[in-house]
C-alpha cells in the first residue's frame, strides 16, 4: 500500500477545513473535519476572522488525519490548498497577519467620493459605468483599509488572499495561483495576470503592485512544506506544494467538468452554475470569466451569491421542529428537510420565490420575494418554494451562459451541500429538463485541488485524461416530463417576469429605507 500514489488536499472553506487523502483513482481515502465558527462581527455586516485561526485549524485537520488514515504521511507525493474566495488577510515582512482576515461575506463600504482620477471619471460618465466603478471601490477591502486604518494599510507588506497566507504558512513564499483570484483587487481576468499598470483597478483598489503575491498556474510548483510547517502540520518537510484553484473552480473539475457543454451547479452557501471555457467570454456584460482550475481556461460563473445559505436561513427561522428532532435523533436537521420537499408537491401550490437576498452587481436594488401565499400553505411549502427559486435562478444563469457563449449546456453535474439531497436533485432535473448527475464523491472541490496535484507532478499527462480517471457520477436523476412541462410554464410565465416588474418597487424601498446600500 505504501507504493501507491495519494495526493493530501486541504480545503479551507467557510464553514469547516477538512485535510483530504485521495488515491490516483479519485476515490477518497482519509479524511478530516475540522467545524469553524465562520466568523464573528465587531460592527453589523462586517465579517471577520484571525487568519491564525484558520491555520490553527489546518495544522489539526492534517493531524488528526495522520492519527486515522490507514495511509502514512509519508505515502503522500504532493498537498495543495483550496480555499473559499474573496476573504483576504495583511501582513507584515515577517508573514504576520496585522489584523483579522476579512471574509467575502463582509458588507462593509468604503467611501466612494473622491474622483477616481487618470480620465477613468470621464470614461465611467460617457459610458455610464460610474455606478458599477463605484460599487467595486465601495465593495473593496484594501480601499476601507486605506481610508479607516491607514497606519495599518502602510504597513502592510503583502496583501494575500486566504489561499496566499496558507502558501505562505506552508512554504515561506508569498505566492498564489491565478485560479485563486476572485475579489476586488488588480487582477486582470482575461490575461489571467496582475492588470497592467494604466488599468482602473489599481486606482479603484488603492493596491501597490509590490503588496502582491507572485503568481503561478494551477498544477504549476508553489514550493516545498518548510520544517516548521512539517512540524506542525504532520506533512513531511520538502514535500511539493502544487498551486490548485479556489474552491468554487475546484468544484468544477473535480464534479467531472471540463468543457462549455457541461454545467457544473454548486448548491454551496453561494449557488452557482459554471462552465470550461477555452476562449475569453464574459458570462454578463462587464462580468468578467473567472480563471479556472485548468491552467489557462476560463469559469463562466452565474451566482445566486445567498444560495444554500437560504436553507439555514429557514433553518434559523423556522426549522424548530426538526432541530428539536435531530438533536433527539442524533442527525444533522438538514437531513430532516427532506421530508418536507416530499410535502409539497412540484410548484409548491403556487409559491414562487425570487432567491435576491442579497443585492449583486447587476440588480444593486434587488431583495427577494415570495408571492402566492394562500391558507394552504405551510413550512413545507417555503421550504420547497427556495429550493425551487435556487433552480430556477441556476436555469436562468443556464440561459445566459448558451446565449453569451454560443455552447448548448447538455449534461448538468451537481456537487456542494444541496446535491446530497435527493428531493432537491430531482427538482432540479424536472426545472432543467435534463440528466442531472450526482459525483462519485462529495468532496469535490478537494478532489479538483488533487486533480491539480496529479497533473502537477506528472502522475497524469494532461487534465482531461485525469478528470476522466478520477471522476464519475455516483447516481443519475431523470427529469419527469411532467413535471418539467409544469416548471417550464411557471419558469417562463412567472419567474423570469417577477423581477422586471419587482424592480421598480425594489429601487423606492432602497429609496425609502436606505437598504440594500
Amino acid at each position: 500500500m505504501s507504493q501507491e500514489k495519494y495526493l493530501l488536499a486541504i480545503d479551507n472553506g467557510t464553514q469547516s477545513v477538512r485535510a483530504l487523502l485521495f488515491d490516483l483513482q479519485g476515490e477518497l481515502v482519509g479524511k478530516s473535519r475540522v467545524e469553524l465558527n465562520p466568523y464573528f462581527s465587531p460592527n453589523p455586516g462586517w465579517a471577520e476572522q484571525e487568519p491564525d485561526y484558520y491555520w490553527q485549524a489546518v495544522g489539526r485537520a492534517c493531524r488528526e488525519l495522520w492519527r486515522e488514515a490507514e495511509i502514512p504521511a509519508s505515502a503522500v507525493s504532493g498537498v495543495s490548498v483550496t480555499t473559499q474566495r474573496g476573504t483576504v488577510v495583511c501582513v507584515d515582512k515577517q508573514g504576520k497577519a496585522l489584523r483579522p482576515a476579512i471574509l467575502w461575506l463582509d458588507q462593509r463600504r468604503a467611501d466612494t467620493d473622491e474622483a477616481i482620477g487618470g480620465g477613468w471619471d470621464l470614461i465611467a460618465a460617457v459610458t455610464g459605468l460610474r455606478e458599477t466603478l463605484d460599487y467595486f471601490r465601495s465593495k473593496c477591502q484594501a480601499r476601507w483599509l486605506a481610508q479607516n486604518q491607514s497606519d495599518l494599510w502602510n504597513n502592510t507588506h503583502k496583501f494575500l488572499l486566504l489561499s496566499g497566507w496558507h502558501t505562505w504558512k506552508l512554504t515561506g513564499e508569498f505566492k498564489d495561483s491565478t485560479g485563486c483570484q476572485v475579489g476586488y483587487i488588480p487582477f486582470d481576468y482575461k490575461r489571467q495576470q496582475w492588470a497592467k499598470s494604466l488599468d482602473w483597478k489599481w486606482r479603484c483598489t488603492g493596491i501597490r503592485r509590490e503588496q502582491l503575491p507572485e503568481l503561478v498556474k494551477p498544477g504549476e510548483l508553489l514550493g516545498h512544506v518548510t520544517k516548521a510547517a512539517s512540524e506542525f502540520t504532520g506533512i513531511p518537510e520538502g514535500l511539493p506544494v502544487i498551486a490548485a484553484a479556489a474552491d468554487k473552480a475546484c468544484e468544477v473539475i473535480g464534479s467531472g467538468c471540463a468543457d462549455a457543454g457541461t454545467g457544473c451547479l454548486s448548491y454551496g452557501t453561494t449557488a452557482t452554475i459554471n462552465t470550461v471555457n477555452y476562449k475569453y467570454v464574459e458570462p454578463q456584460f462587464l462580468i468578467p470569466p473567472f480563471a479556472a482550475a485548468i491552467p489557462d481556461a476560463y469559469n463562466a460563473e452565474f451566482m445566486v451569491y445567498r444560495g444554500y445559505w437560504m436553507v439555514s436561513w429557514f433553518k434559523q427561522q423556522f426549522g424548530h421542529p426538526e432541530l428539536e428532532q435531530a438533536e433527539q435523533r442524533g442527525v444533522v436537521p438538514e437531513e430532516l428537510f427532506e421530508g418536507l420537499l416530499d410535502e409539497a408537491p412540484p410548484g409548491a401550490m403556487g409559491l414562487m420565490l425570487q432567491p435576491y437576498w442579497s443585492p449583486g452587481l447587476k440588480n444593486l436594488e434587488a431583495k427577494g420575494s415570495i408571492i402566492g401565499f394562500g391558507d394552504v400553505h405551510t413550512r413545507a411549502h417555503v421550504y420547497r418554494a427556495i429550493v425551487e427559486g435556487l433552480a430556477y435562478a441556476l436555469r436562468e444563469g443556464r440561459d445566459i451562459l448558451e446565449k453569451r457563449s454560443g455552447h448548448p449546456i447538455g449534461r448538468l453535474v451537481v456537487s456542494g451541500g444541496g446535491s446530497q439531497s435527493d428531493g432537491a436533485m430531482q427538482l432540479t432535473a424536472d426545472i432543467f429538463g435534463l440528466p442531472v448527475e450526482r459525483p462519485h464523491t462529495y468532496e469535490t472541490s478537494g478532489l479538483g485541488a488533487a486533480i491539480n496535484t496529479a497533473v502537477g507532478l506528472g502522475l497524469y499527462p494532461d487534465y482531461r485524461s485525469a478528470i476522466t480517471h478520477m471522476t464519475r457520477p455516483c447516481r443519475v436523476f431523470q427529469p419527469d416530463p411532467a413535471n418539467t412541462l409544469l416548471y417550464d410554464r411557471l419558469y417562463n410565465d412567472v419567474y423570469l417576469k417577477m423581477y422586471k416588474q419587482m424592480q421598480p418597487l425594489y429601487r423606492k424601498i432602497r429609496e425609502i429605507t436606505g437598504y440594500p446600500e
